[in-house]
């Protein structure tokens, strides 16, 4: 009994400590970290978290649904790959061959009209919009400097951040991109209420342009940027210029910092894997959207070529364009958005393809900077619909 109430004690005395280091510390957000994570017996984001968080919406204008291909869901998963499929908890796999869907499935619950986060897939729907907001002259080109709409980059090194640099990942600031610490940048972002304080706070401390480092920063401040220059909210923006356009069957919903707050751009666009494969097959024609030119094709060729950069081992960059990752499987030239739980949006140019993957994990390892299950999803797919 005595020893029930001596661990009783120190459990109190340590959950008090605990309590006034977030207090002192100012990080309040931790208890929305700690609620939503290990008192729910996880240790990471849920893919359907976008509920716990204030939400502004993507609109729809007139939907414009898939076309469905002949021979629809008549092919099946190869068993190997099917086994991976369930392993890494998939809840959504979907193939668009020749702009028509040839085969979708879901897992667990899950359907064609499930919202589920993309996590840090929405970095290259950011990406698409900076290139929209240049279409527009919006933003001059990639080489301005975000210093001409952020007064807190005018000055000193930071004043040498341009566009490029963000979409590139080359911006040389000392974002901690720490993804088990709840103390760095990616915990506090995605919990805490105020993403802007937080994005500022940081600084340049090594040369921009020069080196690639993946940094969601980098992407917080892009939205800001394009905020800035087009004088809406990034959601209504995403809207206008793409959502509608593209004929999107369901809003879509960005996570907020705050009600009424900023985006988190970085992550946090929650849609359904019909209306994200729409993204591919944007990029898949070149950026145009049937007969309408929503972005140029400079732009989309500029976002798919390995941007100009070392990688932090001293090795040229060919992995990564504007916020694109890139890869070539097999002799098929790929480009791919990916999240932290496996969300990917796949692009195979040579077979007319797009490919859709959510999930709830992914596999921890990589072969030459690409998840071991990218080339698994991609055998899948080319098993069943290559070469037709």
């Amino acid at each position: 009994m005595k020893k029930l109430k001596s661990i009783l004690k120190w459990t109190v005395i340590v959950l008090v400590m605990l309590n006034a280091l977030i207090f002192i510390s100012g990080r309040t957000y931790l208890y929305k970290g700690i609620a939503n994570t290990y008192l729910k017996g996880r240790k990471g984001p849920d893919i359907t978290e976008y509920k716990i968080f204030a939400n502004r919406e993507v609109k729809t204008g007139t939907p414009q649904p898939w076309a469905v291909s002949a021979d629809y869901n008549k092919k099946n998963i190869p068993e190997k790959d099917l086994v991976f499929m369930k392993k890494y908890k998939t809840i959504a796999y979907l193939i668009v061959k020749n702009d028509s869907i040839c085969y979708e499935q879901y897992w667990d619950g899950f359907g064609k009209n499930s919202i589920t986060n993309s996590f840090s897939m929405a970095k290259t729907f950011v990406s698409i919009l900076t290139g929209i907001a240049i279409d527009e002259g919006k933003i001059k080109s990639v080489d301005e400097p975000i210093g001409d709409f952020l007064p807190q980059f005018k000055t000193g090194e930071n004043a040498k951040v341009t566009i490029k640099d963000l979409l590139t990942m080359s911006s040389g600031i000392n974002f901690d991109e720490n993804y088990v610490s709840p103390f760095a940048y990616p915990a506090e972002a995605y919990y805490g209420t105020d993403l802007q304080k937080l994005t500022y706070g940081y600084k340049v401390t090594e040369q921009p342009g020069k080196v690639f480092k993946y940094l969601s920063g980098d992407i917080s401040l892009l939205s800001f940027v394009i905020e800035k220059a087009t004088g809406m909210k990034l959601s209504d923006y995403a809207s206008e210029k793409l959502w509608q356009p593209m004929g999107a069957e369901n809003p879509a919903y960005w996570s907020l910092d705050h009600k009424g707050g900023v985006e988190k751009a970085y992550c946090c666009f929650n849609s359904d894997a019909r209306d994200f494969a729409r993204f591919g097959e944007l990029y898949l024609q070149n950026g145009n959207w049937n007969g309408k030119q929503l972005v140029s094709e400079a732009y989309v060729k500029a976002s798919i070529t390995p941007a100009d950069l070392l990688d932090q081992d001293g090795n040229k960059n060919e992995k990564y364009g504007y916020n694109w990752w890139l890869l070539n499987y097999k002799g098929h030239p790929v480009f791919y958005a990916r999240g932290i739980l496996g969300q990917y949006i796949f692009v195979i140019p040579d077979e007319k393809m797009v490919v859709v993957r959510l999930g709830k994990t992914r596999a921890k390892e990589e072969t030459n900077g690409h998840p071991n299950d990218v080339y698994e999803l991609l055998d899948a797919a080319l098993s069943m619909y290559g070469g037709n």
